[in-house]
């Protein structure tokens, strides 16, 4: 057959490619792998770079949280406040807080010049103030109810200075009903031991808290608080009070007598302070043997005259001067075991028997309400208890009955001025009175509307 066919052999040998074009299609795929590879890194180099940013930052945070730490607790403050224990020195004290004797002698070098800390009292409060890495920063003695003495560590030692405590003063209404004693009474309050003597004293020349003292007795007292840290630190003064005593009511608001010091008086304007208090004791002393011309003694087992009053009270019992006066005698005296004899104007002497422990010495001037003694049973006693007696021109009188002539008055020229504030602070008793009225239980403390403009000096 004449011609060929068109169509190639598929038997027959392909034509090699040349290099050139091999080259040619190895770059074009090469170049498509390429672009492929890197639109996939993209992500993938933020996500590192990202990662290693926030490691960074986090170590960075971390670092600085650290340090934000240690500052915090350099200047953090720890307080530590604790009461100075019975029987203890500061010394002592400090050992217990351990402090080295080194840090101990720096600390009572420094405060000397203004408070010396051997002086300290029993119950008084040491507040020791640390940082929070535990170095010691300052601490604080309760010298008193209204002064701190402070001591601070400062880079060349410790500096000493004393501070007023500040706190807030707050007219508060006190009242409550008498179920057991004067003090069980505060004390189902909430109220200090303060309060109370502070009462007894106020009454102190007409109401004996030791023998007249009556379940029922009612008492209203318009109170100064000192409030620090929403609690309360302590008391100021007591610008009135009163007490109902077996029915009968006692008064008192507090002004100025007429030399300008802070005094008690009754509405009338009479001074509530007489030549003698009624008790040589202050509280819970009963009497066990009264006055008498003729009373059987236990031990002698005869009739003899008693010219004084007993009060059965525990040896160690403070006994207070029931009036301004001089010692004339303080010792061992026959019968009357351990005796103190004070004199008084007007002719007046007292004598206080029986004691453990005198704290006077003859001719020493002593204050009224001032502890002269402790009670005992020494000399011819049957067991503890005190033996007061009072004389006017060496004649013995009882006591007990005796009536007691008043003060000074309110000053005619300061008349107007206490009419002003008796009115006011009577009405404030009155309305403590009556919220208090029929009720069995004891009434809360409350507080009553501003203090009032009282010219008396601060207690």
């Amino acid at each position: 057959m004449f011609g060929g066919s068109s169509k190639s052999d598929p038997g027959a040998p392909r034509e090699s490619a040349s290099p050139a074009a091999v080259r040619r299609r190895l770059a074009i795929r090469l170049a498509a792998w390429g672009l492929v590879i890197a639109g996939a890194s993209v992500p993938l180099g933020s996500i590192l770079r990202q990662r290693a940013m926030a490691e960074s930052l986090l170590a960075r945070e971390s670092r600085l949280a650290v340090e934000a730490i240690d500052v915090i607790n350099e200047r953090r403050l720890v307080h530590n406040e604790e009461e100075i224990p019975d029987r203890s020195t500061i010394s002592d004290f400090f050992a217990g807080s351990g402090f080295d004797a080194k840090t101990s002698e720096e600390i009572l070098r420094a405060a000397r010049p203004v408070y010396d800390l051997s002086r300290v009292r029993a119950g008084n409060r040491v507040d020791i103030i640390r940082s929070g890495f535990g170095d010691l920063r300052a601490l604080t003695y309760e010298v008193d109810r209204d002064r701190l003495l402070w001591i601070t560590k400062q880079q060349d030692g410790f500096h000493s200075e004393l501070r007023a405590i500040p706190y807030e003063i707050v007219v508060t209404g006190v009242a409550g009903t008498v179920r057991d004693s004067l003090f069980q009474a505060m004390e189902d309050l909430g109220e200090g031991v303060w309060l109370t003597v502070e009462i007894a004293e106020i009454f102190g020349w007409d109401v004996d808290f030791s023998t007249d003292t009556r379940v029922g007795d009612t008492f209203e007292i318009v109170v100064e608080k000192k409030i620090l840290h929403g609690e309360r630190w302590g008391y100021g003064r007591i610008l009135a009070a009163q007490y109902t005593n077996a029915g009968e009511l006692h008064q008192a608001v507090l002004f100025r007598d007429p030399s300008g010091r802070p005094a008690y008086y009754a509405p009338s304007g009479k001074s509530l302070q007489k030549a003698f208090l009624r008790s040589p004791l202050k509280f819970a002393a009963p009497v066990t043997s009264r006055f008498s011309n003729s009373r059987f003694h236990p031990i002698l087992k005869r009739y003899r005259a008693h010219h004084g009053v007993d009060y059965g009270v525990p040896v160690g019992s403070a006994v207070q001067a029931v009036g301004e006066g001089r010692v004339a005698f303080a010792g061992p005296k026959g019968q009357g075991g351990n005796t103190v004899q004070l004199r008084h104007p007007k002719g007046f002497d007292t004598y206080y028997l029986h004691l453990s422990r005198i704290l006077v010495k003859p001719g020493q001037q002593v204050r009224q309400g001032e502890i002269i003694a402790k009670s005992g049973m020494t000399g011819l006693a049957t067991g503890p208890h005190l033996d007061f007696r009072v004389s006017r021109h060496g004649r013995f009188l009882n006591f007990l009955t005796l009536k007691l002539p008043p003060a000074e008055s309110v000053a005619p020229k300061d008349k107007a001025g206490f009419a002003a504030l008796r009115t006011q602070l009577v009405d404030q008793l009155a309305r403590l009175h009556d919220q208090t009225a029929g009720k069995v239980e004891h009434a809360n403390t409350q507080p009553l509307p501003g203090p009032p403009t009282n010219p008396a000096a601060g207690r």
